[in-house]
């Protein structure tokens, strides 16, 4: 996701969440509320490659690619906004339910929800946000990691836990298994490397 910074702390809903400016984004997890900066240059790059791998193969089939910025509401049982504290803005998702799709946001857990790290939000996105998505029943989740070149992947048990993690770098190929068919390219996902000049050596000194 996008950089983020921790507002004051206050408890807020989704009902305090509906009177602020449009044109600042925010995320509210567990009522405490966390501005959102622009992202920059090689997060969008890899933010459309990824959504266009997924939306290519979802074409023609229920489940939608959705983008943010678009709210995600994770409620399970609450339907008053006041009663809501968590609502967030995931770089991408799929959602395969229709009745979770309304026109203000997703309603409950997307089936998959990818996270694209910046500095900023390393310990947000690895941890609280983790955490959230593990308790509101996303069936899998992961974190992008654009400087490091790697992908973790956490798939939610029987038990409602995320299990170990599964780690790709920008050479795998990643098929999700809920999702029969699909496998994403890493080699697409990651900007080229520089490429490295290699400097001669100059030749030993001649004795003699």
């Amino acid at each position: 996701m996008a950089g983020s910074v921790k507002r004051k702390q206050q408890r807020y809903s989704y009902a305090d969440y509906l009177t602020w400016d449009d044109d600042i984004r925010y995320e509210i997890i567990d009522g405490e509320v966390f501005d959102m900066n622009s992202p920059g240059f090689t997060h969008q790059k890899i933010s459309l490659e990824l959504a266009t791998q997924m939306a290519i193969f979802f074409d023609g089939k229920p489940c939608e690619v959705i983008c943010a910025p678009f709210d995600v509401i994770l409620t399970k049982s609450a339907k008053r906004n006041d009663e809501i504290f968590t609502v967030v803005q995931p770089d991408i998702m799929v959602v395969c339910d229709p009745k979770k799709i309304e026109e203000r946001g997703i309603v409950g857990a997307p089936d998959l929800v990818v996270e694209i790290i910046s500095p900023s939000t390393s310990s947000k996105d690895n941890i609280i946000k983790r955490r959230i998505y593990e308790q509101a029943g996303v069936k899998e989740f992961w974190l992008v990691h654009p400087t490091d070149r790697l992908i973790r992947v956490y798939k939610l048990g029987k038990d409602g836990l995320f299990g170990r993690e599964d780690i790709y770098d920008d050479t795998a190929q990643i098929g999700i298994a809920q999702f029969a068919g699909l496998s994403i390219d890493c080699r697409r996902l990651f900007p080229p490397l520089p490429k490295v000049k290699r400097v001669k050596s100059p030749p030993p000194p001649k004795y003699g």
